[in-house]
């Protein structure tokens, strides 16, 4: 079984998914279409001081399916609501090249959420908690990895760097 992607309508993704199943199922295909699936990564966004874990598509409005490509597969896959084609050359699919598949599912099962981040380096920020409640300064250094943000802020007549959580800070 190759893998293939599957182009679908705007937002149809999930529908496509619950639909191929569901067919896979009912017309007993377990042998010829494996898995699908719709590529997904987890993201922490940080809004109004708050953290929230986001599933974030990879590649919106596409599906991937693994599948052995016959005429039947083909037609099934074709002609299930919200599909609109398969990614091909040509009138023929093309199938994904395994490294871009495994680059796929690992991005999808990675452990730790990526973080969103609603500010960027050079950029003015109000701090909300803490010591430094309502001072304003400007972003400049991020580090995702510990879920900090170092700020500079004018504090004695001079720039001062801080650091700050992420939740500790807003965009102005």
């Amino acid at each position: 079984m190759k893998w293939y992607a599957v182009h679908t309508y705007s937002g149809h993704e999930e529908r496509v998914l619950k639909n191929l199943e569901e067919r896979k199922k009912s017309l007993d295909l377990g042998t010829e279409i494996g898995d699908v699936v719709i590529p997904k990564e987890d993201e922490v966004e940080v809004k109004n001081g708050e953290r929230k874990t986001v599933s974030r598509k990879i590649l919106p409005g596409y599906v991937i399916v693994q599948m052995l490509l016959n005429d039947t597969t083909w037609h099934i896959v074709r002609n299930t609501p919200g599909v609109t084609g398969f990614v091909s050359s040509g009138n023929k699919p093309a199938p994904l090249q395994q490294n871009e598949v495994d680059r796929i599912l690992k991005q999808m099962t990675t452990e730790l959420p990526k973080v969103k981040l609603a500010f960027t380096v050079g950029q003015s920020v109000r701090v909300v908690d803490g010591p430094f409640a309502e001072f304003i300064g400007a972003v400049d250094e991020i580090n995702t990895e510990k879920g900090k943000v170092k700020v500079l802020l004018s504090l004695f007549g001079r720039e001062t760097p801080v650091e700050l959580d992420f939740l500790q800070v807003e965009r102005l």
